[in-house]
Formats: structure tokens, C-alpha cells, sequence
């Protein structure tokens, strides 16, 4: 069985110890500088065949526009040069200079165009300010139209986020609470569900989404949120209904979640062709995740569509 991995992160030293990470540090970066031969030893140990490289949330989002331009461009080239090393076993998504909305356009067009990228991902807010403000609709009006999607990645909240819901905590709890243990989730998911009220996919109907870790809490809650928003007349300029957007617009991949009952759910609310797998690597153990996919409780036919499938459908891999 082939394995497709998706969600898997790289990134260059210039970007992780750059001074506006301030005291932010990435535990796992060495690892994050290999997207050569160890890497490749790590895959294919666990048995993954293709990695989708992508920058890792310590990325350059949060620079200034100038330097988020020039820092994306590296991240870029650097990428498409580990990915021509290994054509067969690497493909990447872009890095976008997401503070400076212009410069982001042409570093998608000229990624997909020149370097064969497959969509960019973009790591959550850009300094408070979501994908469905208007400042972001000409990227996705480009990724549209360029037929590739965007991963939507979590990120750290704005500090006015924090203060509300994780101060008064001991920082070795507040922070891992805020980002992986629970916020960066739901967090994503409300992201997602701004930019289906927004209107959004009704801009931009054939825009495909990728969200990760097994729905971001999505699939749980999506026939109550659809239920909530629909009620007393609530003015939803919509052409379709909520769930409807997620299951026409959006995919879900099992990056990080490696037990039964949340794919099931995501089963169940999304159906079979709309995940994908992925591991989180290097924050996630790529044995792990692909001992996960061999277990779960599916038939074969669905197994092979989570692992190789369907995201050689959406990517043309």
C-alpha cells in the first residue's frame, strides 16, 4: 500500500533563529532542517513513501511585510531544491508571505508555475486577521484558479486570546494548552467557520481547504453549529447549507490524531473521500501514525483511499 504523508514540516535556520521569534523556540528543530537522508531513513522506516513538505508554525507570518517576503522566498527555494534532490519522494507546499498580501500572490503563482508546489499552507490569523478579510481574498482568488488548495495550519493566538483563556495558568501549562494540547484546534475551526459565514466558498466555489488533525474539532460539532446558525431567522446570505460547505469545499487529514474513535467520527460526518493521511512530522512519530493506518478498524478499500487516494487526486501526485 502506497502511504502518502501530508502534513509534514520542514524549515530553515535563518527563519527559527531569527530575532523576531523573540524567546519562541521549535523542540523539534534540528529535525526540521533534514529534508535530505535522514528524513528519508525516517520514512522510510515507518513506511511512508511521499512527504508533503510544508514550514513549520515558527514560520514567517508574524515578520515585518519586507522581510516576510524575502524570508519566504528562501524558505521557498531551499524547498524546491530538497524537493528536485528527490523528486519521487518529495512534493512541498508554499510558504506566503501572508503580512503583505500583495507579495503573496506572485510567491504562490511562481511556486506552483515554476516549482510544481501543490497549494501553500498558511499557518492561521496574520496578525489578528483572518482569511476571510478581504485583504486575503486575491490569494484565494490565485489558488483558485491555479486549481491548488490551501492547508490551513494553526498557529499561536494573538496575545489578547491568551490573556482572556490561559493567563493565571503556570506557563508549563498555559502554553501547550493554547497551542497543541487543545487551543490551536478549535481555534482553526473557527477559522474555518468564519470564512464558510463569510460567504467565502460562495466567492470562490471550486476553492479547495485543507484542515488538519483528524477536522479540527469540525466534525464533532458540525450538525450543531449547522442546527445554531440556521434558527430564528438568522441572516446567513448563504447558498448552501453550513455542512454542505465542508463537505464540498474541505478536507480533513489524520495528522496527530492517532485513535479510533475521532476518525470514526470523521468518518461518519465527512465520509471516506474527504480525508487524507498525514503524521506531523517531526512532532508527531511517523511509526506511529502509519501503525494507526494499517489498524483502523476500515476496509481495505477505504485504507487505501485515506493513504494514497484521495490526496493523489486533490495534489495530482
Amino acid at each position: 500500500m502506497r502511504v502518502i504523508a501530508i502534513e509534514e514540516h520542514f524549515n530553515i535556520e535563518e527563519v527559527l533563529t531569527a530575532p523576531e521569534q523573540g524567546v519562541r523556540q521549535d523542540p523539534a528543530e534540528p529535525l526540521l532542517y533534514d529534508i535530505g537522508e535522514g528524513r528519508l531513513a525516517a520514512m522510510d522506516a515507518a513506511g511512508i513513501d511521499v512527504q508533503v513538505l510544508s514550514s513549520s508554525t515558527t514560520s514567517v507570518q508574524h515578520f515585518e511585510p519586507a522581510r516576510s517576503v524575502e524570508l519566504a522566498t528562501k524558505v521557498n527555494d531551499h524547498l524546491a531544491e530538497g524537493i528536485a534532490r528527490h523528486p519521487d519522494r518529495f512534493a512541498g507546499f508554499a510558504t506566503l508571505p501572508m503580512p503583505d498580501p500583495s507579495g503573496a500572490v506572485p510567491e504562490l503563482e511562481r511556486t506552483v508555475r515554476e516549482y510544481g508546489f501543490k497549494g501553500a499552507m498558511i499557518h492561521g490569523h496574520t496578525n489578528g486577521k483572518f482569511l476571510d478579510n478581504q485583504e486575503s481574498w486575491p490569494i484565494l482568488e490565485a489558488a483558485e484558479g491555479l486549481g491548488v488548495p490551501i492547508y490551513l495550519h494553526p498557529t499561536f493566538p494573538p496575545p489578547e486570546v491568551f490573556q482572556a483563556y490561559y493567563s493565571g495558568l503556570e506557563p508549563q501549562i498555559a502554553f501547550p494548552l493554547s497551542g497543541a494540547g487543545w487551543g490551536w484546534h478549535v481555534d482553526t475551526g473557527m477559522h474555518v467557520l468564519r470564512m464558510v459565514l463569510a460567504g467565502i466558498f460562495d466567492r470562490f466555489p471550486r476553492l479547495q481547504l485543507i484542515i488538519g488533525h483528524m477536522g479540527e474539532a469540525i466534525p464533532f460539532s458540525l450538525a450543531r453549529t449547522e442546527s445554531v446558525m440556521g434558527r430564528m431567522g438568522r441572516p446567513l446570505k448563504l447558498e448552501r447549507r453550513v455542512s454542505e460547505y465542508f463537505l464540498e469545499n474541505v478536507f480533513i487529514t489524520t495528522s496527530g490524531y492517532f485513535t479510533n474513535p475521532p476518525l470514526m467520527c470523521a468518518l461518519a460526518v465527512f465520509g471516506v473521500d474527504r480525508i487524507i493521511f498525514s503524521v506531523d512530522y517531526p512532532y508527531a512519530d511517523n511509526g506511529e501514525g502509519v501503525a494507526f493506518l494499517k489498524a483502523a478498524p476500515i476496509s481495505e478499500e477505504d485504507r487505501e483511499k485515506i493513504a494514497h487516494g484521495n490526496v493523489e487526486a486533490l495534489l495530482a501526485l
